[in-house]
């Protein structure tokens, strides 16, 4: 009969070894799919020295974690997922509201927030030029002068409005245009290729 050697040498059956694995995979999905809302009455949150955040939950302890929004453009506030570090993050619970933390939480989660979701507000485009499949933008933002570079196509520029637009250089820099109507004639030409 078919089947792999259990403890002592024994065979498993091959039906046995199906159970078991099937098994393993819903105890998985489970855990996968059950969310853990965190709040200041069950997680501690505490800045490590080097920038980041550590998580306590009970004795599960992260010595850092990720502050993701599940919403960042229509629910800042809300539905804050907070994620292990590793490349291959896995989501450790989520804070429903801001509003349902301390102010010192707040705080913490927010700085976090602040450093991901950085995203200088276009307020004037100098020049675009198109080039060998990229563009190269020199642009004026609420933090100064900057010079970036885009690929054509793709999802380089998102349209987050009728609008809003939100641009994604190739290093993942993040720049917004709140309202491509207060531009001049002269800048919305420039954008035509991306509009």
């Amino acid at each position: 009969m078919a089947g792999h050697r259990g403890p002592g040498g024994a065979r498993k059956p091959e039906r046995e070894m199906e159970d078991f694995q099937l098994e393993q995979m819903e105890q998985e999905t489970e855990e996968m799919l059950r969310v853990r809302y965190l709040d200041d009455k069950n997680a501690k949150f505490e800045r490590t020295g080097t920038g980041f955040l550590s998580l306590r939950i009970g004795e599960e302890f992260y010595p850092r974690v990720l502050v993701v929004r599940m919403f960042p453009f229509s629910d800042k506030n809300e539905f804050i997922s907070i994620r292990t570090a590793e490349e291959r993050s896995k989501e450790i619970g989520i804070v429903e509201k801001l509003a349902n933390v301390s102010r010192e939480t707040v705080e913490m989660l927010e700085e976090q927030l602040t450093l991901r979701y950085f995203t200088p507000i276009i307020q004037k485009i100098n020049k675009i030029k198109d080039e060998y499949g990229f563009a190269y933008w020199n642009v004026v933002t609420d933090h100064g002068e900057c010079n970036f570079t885009i690929r054509m196509g793709g999802n380089s520029v998102i349209h987050l409005s009728e609008t809003r637009i939100l641009i994604m250089d190739i290093d993942e820099n993040r720049f917004e245009i709140p309202d491509v109507s207060q531009l001049t004639v002269a800048e919305r030409r420039k954008l035509d290729l991306f509009l």
